[in-house]
């Protein structure tokens, strides 16, 4: 049976799941979103057993319903392959009392690799399938990790053309040199002078401006998405969730149908939604643990129903969920207000006009699955720290977000479930905040310094990702405002 897909504000026009992987973003602007979420068709026991590149083909036929199954297994086969540095692609640590699901082990070492090196292979599928002759425009906006692994991954790909654009002075020194030394012919990359949510909105403005889609048309462009927005990118993050269950499973960590808590350290809201997604196919997660960073419009959302944006963009050590308007939450409200679109619809219009909406007591009874917390720049800091005191284990910011929460959480609430975390970058991208952390003598130091003081007290070998960068030739300069992120982008393409 096929599973179609609809807009999170109109549900009456369907589209299959080939051709919401292909536009991104619905004409309404809305995300799209499955009818439904499918069940697993096999069982824990089963799914034990079974490899990373066999526990996504399980999950991800589910979702892709028009894709062959020769077509989704080269699909797969071609994302999760040597790119990655371990054969089991996402390692699950035991880190105190926590588990760590080790999202970082591909091309650019942070979790944007579980989605974005399969993307690519999904929309060229998606194009052939769907008949489309056009040169397909990727357009992405990121806080610091898509950027790379959406570059990492769309690079040379015949077809395509990408062009990211990232907030000036608002990621770590190796975030951006890894941007700015990408290699290929079809990649551009833009600093814009403004933030994360700048860029987004930007980025979303021109998906939905139909005078500069008929331009674009006119000279052989269309534009797709390789944000988390996109379904494609989506769909792929279920899997690890689903992986980590059977592998606490099969090391007999838990038991058979035992339920866990899952803690993300959340941005966008794409990696915890995927964790819901997880468990509404079946999977016996109990609290979805939204950990937030200094900007916590999700912790205030989660305790007072009300989204508010209105509030000074803070910059911290976790630049990757420095983020005020999370694109992926609409997918949530869409849910929890029945499916209504016209709802969701009327909430998302008071965000864009007033920054600011509040959801119904109703809707707030279905947010039960989750709890959110916060951890601050000295708390994230002193979790850092303390683990790598204690265990040897040293882990990068924004984990440390996730850490210190599920600590907090553990400790106000009395939940003693098991608790996974998700682990989303390696040390070594942000390792001057990292090394601070450990300790202060290190506040001083350079960047690139530090890269063999922390392969040397962590035991872990320096990536690849690092070696490159560390010589790698600049060959994106571009900057631009946030206001003229469409003049840029016609610029780039000759249109």
């Amino acid at each position: 049976m096929n599973l179609l897909y609809n807009s999170t504000r109109n549900a009456e026009k369907k589209v299959t799941a080939s051709e919401a992987i292909l536009k991104g973003l619905a004409d309404d602007g809305g995300l799209f979103v499955p009818e439904y979420i499918p069940k697993l068709d096999v069982t824990m026991d089963e799914l034990k057993s079974m490899s990373y590149q066999e526990t996504a083909y399980a999950v991800m036929k589910q979702f892709l319903t028009d894709f062959t199954e020769e077509e989704l297994k080269h699909c797969i086969n071609s994302a999760y392959d040597e790119k990655f540095d371990t054969e089991v692609i996402a390692p699950l640590v035991k880190v105190g009392d926590t588990y760590h699901l080790e999202l970082f082990h591909g091309a650019t070492i942070a979790f944007k690799d579980m989605a974005l090196s399969i993307l690519p292979h999904l929309l060229t599928t998606a194009a052939k399938k769907n008949g489309v002759t056009k040169e397909i425009v990727i357009l992405t906006a990121t806080s610091g990790d898509t950027g790379k692994a959406a570059l990492a991954g769309f690079a040379d790909v015949p077809g395509t053309k990408i062009i990211v654009f990232y907030p000036k002075g608002g990621v770590s020194r190796i975030q951006e040199l890894q941007m700015v030394t990408q290699k290929g012919d079809n990649t551009s990359v833009v600093a814009i002078h403004g933030n994360f949510d700048n860029a987004q909105s930007g980025v979303k403005a021109m998906f939905e401006d139909k005078e500069l889609e008929k331009e674009l048309s006119a000279a052989g462009y269309q534009f797709s998405s390789a944000n988390s927005i996109n379904i494609g990118r989506l769909v792929p993050q279920v899997v690890y969730y689903v992986y980590a269950y059977a592998k606490l499973l099969e090391n007999e960590e838990i038991a058979s149908g035992e339920e866990i808590n899952v803690t993300v350290p959340t941005g966008n809201f794409g990696n915890i939604l995927a964790a819901y997604y997880a468990k509404q196919m079946g999977v016996p997660i109990a609290k979805l643990i939204c950990a937030s960073n200094e900007n916590k419009v999700l912790f205030d959302f989660f305790e007072t129903g009300v989204y508010d944006r209105n509030r000074e963009f803070i910059l911290t050590s976790s630049p990757s969920m420095d983020i005020l308007i999370s694109s992926n939450l609409e997918r949530l409200i869409y849910t929890i207000a029945g499916q209504d679109a016209q709802k969701n619809a009327e909430l998302m219009a008071q965000l864009k006009e007033k920054g600011v909406y509040e959801i119904t007591p109703q809707m707030r009874e279905r947010l039960a699955d989750f709890a959110g917390g916060f951890a601050t720049e000295e708390e994230c800091a002193a979790t850092i720290r303390k683990t790598y005191e204690r265990t040897g284990y040293v882990m990068d910011t924004h984990t440390s977000v996730a850490a210190s929460v599920c600590a907090q959480y553990r400790k106000d609430s009395g939940d003693d479930r098991k608790c996974l975390v998700a682990s989303t970058a390696s040390p070594f991208k942000f390792i001057h905040s990292v090394m601070t952390a450990i300790d202060g003598k290190y506040a001083s130091a350079d960047e690139f310094g530090l890269i063999d003081e922390l392969s040397s007290i962590s035991g872990v070998e320096i990536p690849n990702a690092i070696k490159e960068i560390r010589n790698a030739d600049i060959r994106h300069e571009q900057e631009c405002d946030a206001d003229k992120m469409k003049e840029t982008v016609k610029k780039i393409l000759g249109v």
